[in-house]
């Protein structure tokens, strides 16, 4: 299993994507005429926490916490709150190969495009 500063040192590129074009829900909400300042993925996120937090065998809760934060710091640092939690938690996962970043980007991808009306 990664310790912390293994998962620090992983590159996720489609996440480093986020930061670059600056994904965050204030931009979205302004872009799209949303006035709730609550992403509306923030409850799933904090599902999927208490989740892993209760199950402790994938991401212990210490872990879990520790990576959040040294990742919020030091590698999403740009990403303001929630968004750094978000993607800090996705890519702890992705570098524990829980979760496929190439089955990421693809979903990222479809979200984006019925976002923006290209999908049916």
């Amino acid at each position: 299993m990664p310790t912390e500063d293994d998962v620090t040192n992983v590159r996720v590129r489609t996440l480093e994507q986020i930061v670059t074009r600056g994904q965050v829900w204030s931009r979205m909400a302004d872009k799209y005429g949303v006035a709730n300042p609550v992403p509306p993925w923030r409850s799933s996120l904090d599902g999927m926490c208490d989740a892993l937090d209760r199950e402790g065998t994938v991401l212990p809760l210490l872990t879990r916490r520790l990576e959040e934060d040294r990742l919020s710091n030091e590698v999403y640092k740009t990403l303001p709150f929630p968004e750094n939690q978000l993607v800090a938690l996705a890519h702890s996962l992705i570098a524990r190969n829980v979760i496929d970043e190439a089955a990421l980007a693809e979903r990222m991808e479809a979200v984006r495009a019925r976002l923006e009306g290209d999908e049916e």
